[in-house]
Order: structure tokens, then sequence, then C-alpha cells
């Protein structure tokens, strides 16, 4: 679970670098920013990083849980 909230986390912080790049390149001039893969990599950040604070928060509770009953949680 630790390692798809890292991976979400990172294709977040990718997709904002891909976007503040592709700003500077030009792409979002005359609605470029619709057209391609643009909207999925502009999406992606509005779902991966509430889902990655939710994960963050099972993991959590579940490791608490875990070490209260004296067991180690599953990797």
């Amino acid at each position: 679970m630790a390692y798809l909230i890292g991976v979400l986390v990172v294709l977040s912080l990718a997709s904002f670098i891909a976007v503040i790049v592709g700003t500077a390149m030009g792409a979002g001039a005359d609605d470029g920013f619709s057209t391609g893969l643009w909207p999925a990599v502009i999406m992606l950040p509005l779902f991966a990083l509430p889902a990655a604070m939710l994960l963050t928060i099972a993991l959590l509770v579940i490791s608490t849980i875990a070490r209260g009953k004296g067991q180690h949680p599953k990797k």
C-alpha cells in the first residue's frame, strides 16, 4: 500500500511538471490542452492526490490496529 501511495504522488507531481512545461512550450495556446492526452494529464492530480491521502490514512489505521494487537502488519 505504501508503494501505491508513492506511485500516486509521483504521478501527480509528474503531471504538474508536464502541465508547467507544456504551458511554457506553448501547448496551451489555441485550446491545445483539450486534445490528445492533456485532459487525462490535467485531471490526474484531482483524483490521485485525494486517493493517496485516503490510502495514507488507511495505512495508519491498519498499522495502529495491528500494533495494538501485538501483530506486525502484512507488507
